[in-house]
């Protein structure tokens, strides 16, 4: 089993965009989530995007005129950020999540942790002191959004087999395991080569963290929450300054 980090510059980030339908169809989907939380700037709003990949919501935040910090562990994702991003008011950097005040000036409009990387989290203890941070470093009335799919029921049988994509070219089907307190996502890609198929895969883990504690973690961390589903079936939570 490999880290978060081997695992997408090694194995999902060269082919993260096809697997996701696309970069521009994949901002596209990443500006109707910022619309759906009304996500624009006040003059020169400073947006932090953690985990931000290959820019799905860091590209449509600069767009809309805010001043974006995009963080990410995976240089390979944050080089195709930087590639699609020119011209645009984006710091694409590659750190640890928890380091990212040190690249702000100010106290930073909007949070975003989007897309399930709060699941890719080492551990809760890590959650924790990341709400805090986050806290610490938002304006007063700034928003704090997470999204991510919720395995707090385990998937059986034959439902554990996801697939994700496919062409002519590739195939992408995810398999997932439990345990207690984490799902195994093993991501098996079979690529064509010539008259031949080729199969890579790759293992990590993510954290099943219940919808129940992360509003508990909210509150007590300072924060007034609410919580929905957004397009994709993904949950949402949208948090204040309580």
């Amino acid at each position: 089993m490999t880290t978060v980090q081997e695992h997408y510059d090694e194995h999902l980030g060269p082919v993260y965009a096809w697997m996701v339908g696309g970069t521009e169809a994949a901002i596209e989907r990443g500006a109707a989530e910022l619309d759906a939380i009304g996500a624009n700037p006040s003059k020169g709003g400073v947006a932090v995007d953690l985990g931000a990949g290959f820019g799905m919501h860091s590209i449509p935040l600069a767009r809309r005129g805010f001043d974006v910090v995009a963080l990410d562990s995976s240089a390979v994702m944050l080089g195709e950020l930087s590639r699609q991003a020119s011209g645009l008011t984006i710091r694409a950097i590659c750190d640890d999540l928890l380091s990212f005040p040190q690249h702000l000036s100010t106290k930073a409009e909007l949070v975003l942790c989007m897309g399930d990387t709060v699941t890719h989290l080492p551990d809760e203890e890590y959650a924790e002191r990341l709400m805090a941070t986050v806290r610490e470093s938002l304006a007063v009335d700034g928003r704090f959004v997470i999204t991510l799919r919720d395995y707090s029921a385990p998937l059986t049988g034959d439902g554990r087999f996801i697939p994700v994509r496919s062409d002519e070219n590739r195939i992408f089907v995810c398999f997932l395991e439990y345990s207690d307190t984490r799902v195994r996502v093993n991501d098996i890609l079979h690529q064509r080569d010539g008259s031949q198929w080729k199969m890579t895969v790759s293992s990590y883990d993510k954290l099943r963290i219940r919808p129940k504690w992360l509003d508990d973690l909210f509150r007590r961390s300072g924060f007034a929450v609410t919580r929905d589903a957004d397009a994709s079936g993904m949950l949402r939570f949208v948090a204040r300054h309580a």
